[in-house]
């Protein structure tokens, strides 16, 4: 029952740590179209122009797209969700490309939800 608790309470911190890095991410996505956007109107050559209209577009929606599934899984896993225990290690999993605070808090988070406990705590639901 103790190792239970202790798993409860690690699985609530990688929710909390999912959620505010997710929240992060967005706050990004959204200085990123802002920041690019001001650089559109200041370049004046029309190859920069179209090489930034595609950035603007690409490179935000990756990133928001990363975002908003990040956010759902982490309120997922405060609701001890199974589908979020999955997202969750799909996300973290890619994100521990973000060498070293992602690879970090990647590690943690699988280490958690690999867990024998933790995955009671989710069969249980």
């Amino acid at each position: 029952m103790e190792e239970s608790i202790k798993m409860r309470k690690h699985v609530t911190t990688v929710a909390i740590i999912q959620v505010v890095r997710s929240s992060l991410w967005l706050i990004i996505t959204i200085a990123s179209v802002v920041g690019l956007s001001i650089a559109l109107g200041v370049v004046e050559d029309d190859i920069a122009q179209r090489i930034l209209r595609i950035v603007i577009v690409t490179f935000p929606v990756f990133l928001g797209i990363f975002a908003i599934l990040g956010l759902v899984a982490g309120i997922g896993l405060l609701s001890f969700k199974p589908w979020a225990r999955i997202m969750t290690l799909i996300i973290t999993g890619m994100g521990c490309l973000a060498i070293p605070i992602g690879t970090l808090i990647g590690v943690y988070s699988i280490w958690v939800l690999m867990q024998s406990e933790s995955t009671k705590l989710f069969s249980n639901q």
